[in-house]
């Protein structure tokens, strides 16, 4: 296995107590009732503060950051007890974000405490809204708009937003393997693929992507929406970059150079994740690589996979480096301003399952567990990559994907099945508990869920 990066080091939060404290206030609300001049006042303290960051340039580590983040989640105990505050919420969380990649523009992105304030803060803030949201799924709003950030280049309205050619959308898929690449970095996150828009002169809108089944491709808004999404935002970068300035269209030629260069021949997709090699492309690669040409490096600050236990697996599957560029991670970069953000409320729970379940897993990777095949199963695995390589000399995509090995296909399988089955044990506990208590279990309880039917897992 390659070595771990010189870097890095896997976040951890360490506040069980303080999860289990903000549920009993919970249950106290359910139980008490709501104080709605009470959180109308907490809400406008939170808010004039987020609106006051921007005054002021704040270190990463500052006492204020710390409070905020404190105030946040004490008032999301309020917006799942209380629906009528859940919009607000929502909203607040969308300015807290904004305002603390504003601030990570004066920051070492590069260094741990950048990296952590962003990481708790974004993906934090995400956490807590989407545990109101689970408890009030009647009042979820699907989409969150961000920051309408100026851009030159081409755009057109896709569901009710406006994209522009050169913008990134980082979404998260159903598979078991979707999961385990949001989760499978050191800091966890919510996505695991990376798409580049691009939007011509009349309006139409393709998405430039890297499928593991066939490599590079273009699909249509429609097409790209299609398949299956829990979650997808809309990242772009910021006009007052230097090289933006220099040249508005750059992001419009970079998408250009990304579709062309896609149309143009077969790109195989990039199992080793090295983003430095252009020849193969894994999604983050199809944009990082044709901005790096034209002078912007995305993901300031590079993705690192240090866990021992979660780089035997990713290598099981033929991911050889580990200093590389994670789609959740590209959140996290001051470069770009979050546009809009939409999630599907009807799938938000499973979503969690399926974290808790990898997180479980990779607990156990870290124990020493290994990804097992029946070894039986491996001789007909290299019929079909056999079979795979000849489809592909005829532009096909057959059972094996492009370069990956028989008995990595055989990983991904049997990972796959043991996760789907694991998630629905998790979801049938998760019932019992709605059914004992009165309202879903949040993720610190879902993992606990998932740790017990792991170590049941025969």
């Amino acid at each position: 296995m390659p070595p771990a990066p010189a870097r890095g080091a896997p976040f951890a939060w360490d506040r069980d107590a303080y999860w289990r404290a903000l549920e009993t206030r919970y249950t106290a609300l359910r139980a008490d009732g709501c104080d709605t001049a009470a959180i109308d006042r907490d809400f406008a303290a939170l808010t004039t503060t987020v609106a006051g960051l921007d005054r002021r340039a704040l270190d990463p580590t500052a006492p204020l950051l710390d409070s905020l983040e404190t105030a946040f989640f004490e008032l999301g105990v309020a917006a799942a007890a209380c629906p009528a505050h859940l919009r607000d919420y929502v909203a607040v969380s969308g300015q807290l974000r904004d305002a603390v990649k504003r601030q990570s523009r004066r920051w070492d992105v590069t260094a741990a405490p950048a990296r952590d304030r962003l990481y708790r803060a974004l993906y934090g803030s995400r956490a807590a809204v989407e545990e109101a949201m689970l408890h009030n799924l009647g009042r979820a709003r699907p989409l969150l708009r961000g920051s309408d950030e100026p851009s030159a280049a081409p755009g057109a309205v896709v569901y009710g937003v406006t994209v522009h050619s050169g913008d990134l959308l980082v979404s998260r898929g159903g598979a078991p393997t979707s999961a385990l690449i949001a989760r499978g970095s050191d800091y966890p996150g919510n996505f695991s693929h990376v798409g580049l828009v691009h939007v011509d002169s009349a309006g139409s809108v393709s998405v430039i992507e890297a499928h593991i089944e066939h490599g590079v491709a273009v699909a249509t808004a429609e097409r790209y929406l299609g398949d299956k999404k829990l979650r997808v935002m809309v990242l772009r970068p910021r006009a007052d970059l230097p090289a933006i300035v220099a040249d508005p269209l750059l992001p419009h030629r970079a998408a250009t150079r990304a579709l062309e260069r896609a149309r143009s021949g077969h790109v195989p997709y990039d199992f080793a994740m090295d983003y430095a090699d252009p020849s193969r492309l894994f999604c983050s690669e199809v944009a990082s690589s044709v901005y790096r040409e034209l002078g912007v490096t995305l993901w300031t600050g590079l993705s690192t996979i240090t866990a021992p236990g979660l780089r035997r697996w990713l290598a099981g599957f033929g991911v050889r480096h580990f200093e590389t560029q994670e789609p959740s991670d590209l959140e996290y970069d001051p470069q770009l301003v979050v546009v809009a953000e939409w999630r599907d409320p009807a799938w938000l729970f499973r979503d969690h399952v399926d974290n808790a379940v990898i997180d479980a897993m990779l607990e156990g990777a870290g124990r020493g567990d290994a990804l097992t095949y029946p070894w039986y199963a491996l001789p007909l695995a290299r019929l079909a990559k056999g079979y795979s390589r000849v489809v592909e000399r005829f532009g096909g995509a057959g059972p094996v994907p492009e370069g990956m090995p028989a008995a990595a296909a055989l990983r991904n399988r049997a990972f796959s099945g043991s996760q789907r089955q694991l998630a629905e044990l998790v979801a049938a506990a998760a019932d019992g508990f709605v059914l004992e208590r009165g309202y879903p279990p949040p993720y610190w309880v879902l993992v606990e869920m998932a740790r017990a039917v792991y170590a049941a897992w025969p």
